[in-house]
């Protein structure tokens, strides 16, 4: 595979505003016939979008986490689907960045500026929480490791190369084994029925006796010993997939509005789009969205600030303007989504035209982690000044 290789900020916006003109015309095509995205993947690596966090050092874009947000934004405004599937991409290419040896960073980043995906295989069901992972790397006489395990919602483990599996020791600390997707007792299952996010295929995926070598794994609990951005900017790539559902669900609203819907007969007007109280409403709407995304471009600088001096201080400050921003995205994406209906019109529920997806997609994906304890962190620093925990989701 070979792929082009983005130089900077400037032109990483410029690729993805461009590609995700393109993913949005079929993308509630797409949704309702569950038609997994395979080919748009291959035009996001082929285009260099998936490489545009590799140091410079290493002849990656290195581009900001503002940058970042940004390029996920616009490609969930135009396929909510097709945005989460690079997510937890960029979060394990951190996790190289911040734990990996020379040759490590060496081999993989090279691999990503060809255009090699990551999946990932991390959360398990069933078990006591969220955290409780029972995935097992097993030592062998070699120096090699043994993986056994049963993996839930593998978003991209479909159409990955690499897939890094959340796994955890003899001596129970976690690590990532980044592991090929063609690996004998590696078996990726697309039983992924959602009600929203219909086309990530964030199935099963099964590790029977997996052999990985000693060079695929990486140290994860180390990230967290001390300050750490990698919560913070998984979580604001999540907050940037809300504010994108949420941009776009008002975008098709108002098209809607404007081209499809009837006034409402007491209104004495022409048309919907002159009726004063759905003019009061878009308002209303309009500024949750301008919200969300103003306070995703907050967080994403303070990250950026976090990064060039990180330090406990900053680390918080980060993670805390994050989960504000995830906070005020995710209640935007179902409001805004929902609202949808209620200023289009009866006609807007008809299931061909599948204005569904932007409240599904919203609902499915604001369910991954609870806004109420970001809340909580949030109102303890203010209140005590309690920095958030180290924990990766915040």
């Amino acid at each position: 595979m070979s792929a082009h290789v983005i130089a900077d900020d400037a032109e990483a916006l410029a690729v993805a505003a461009s590609l995700a003109a393109g993913f949005r015309a079929d993308a509630s095509v797409r949704d309702a016939e569950r038609r997994l995205p395979r080919a748009e993947l291959d035009r996001l690596s082929a285009a260099g979008l998936l490489a545009v966090t590799v140091p410079a050092e290493h002849g990656g874009a290195d581009v900001s986490a503002l940058t970042l947000a940004e390029i996920i934004r616009l490609l969930a405004a135009a396929d909510a689907s097709l945005a989460q599937i690079p997510q937890s991409h960029f979060a394990y290419v951190n996790v190289i960045r911040r734990q990996g040896t020379d040759e490590q960073r060496k081999f993989f980043f090279a691999e990503l500026l060809a255009g090699r995906r990551f999946g990932n295989a991390q959360s398990e069901a069933g078990t006591r929480h969220v955290q409780d992972i029972r995935t097992r790397l097993h030592p062998r006489p070699e120096g090699s490791y043994r993986l056994e395990g049963v993996k839930q919602y593998s978003t991209g483990a479909l159409f990955a190369d690499w897939i890094p599996v959340l796994a955890r020791a003899e001596d129970d600390k976690l690590h990532v084994a980044y592991v090929p997707r063609d690996a004998k007792g590696f078996t990726v299952i697309d039983d992924w029925d959602g009600l929203g996010q219909r086309t990530t295929a964030s199935g099963t995926v099964r590790l029977d006796g997996v052999e990985v070598p000693a060079d695929r794994v990486l140290p994860h609990h180390l990230t967290f010993e001390g300050p750490q951005l990698h919560g913070a900017v998984a979580q604001l790539l999540h907050a940037a997939i809300d504010a994108g559902i949420a941009g776009a669900a008002l975008t098709e609203a108002a098209e809607f509005v404007r081209t499809k819907s009837r006034p409402w007969f007491e209104s004495g007007v022409e048309t919907a789009a002159e009726d004063p109280l759905l003019i009061q409403r878009f308002g209303e709407l309009a500024l949750q969205v301008r919200a969300s995304e103003a306070l995703l471009r907050e967080a994403a600088r303070a990250v950026d600030r976090a990064q060039a001096d990180l330090t406990d201080d900053s680390a918080a400050e980060a993670s805390l303007a994050v989960a504000a921003a995830k906070v005020s995205a995710a209640r935007a994406a179902v409001e805004v989504a929902s609202a949808l209906f209620e200023v289009s019109g009866t006609r807007a529920a008809l299931k061909s035209l599948n204005l569904d997806r932007h409240w599904r997609d919203a609902r499915t994906h604001t369910l991954h982690d609870p806004t109420r304890w970001k809340i909580q962190h949030i109102g303890r620093h203010v209140l005590n000044g309690t920095r958030p925990p180290r924990h990766g989701l915040l």
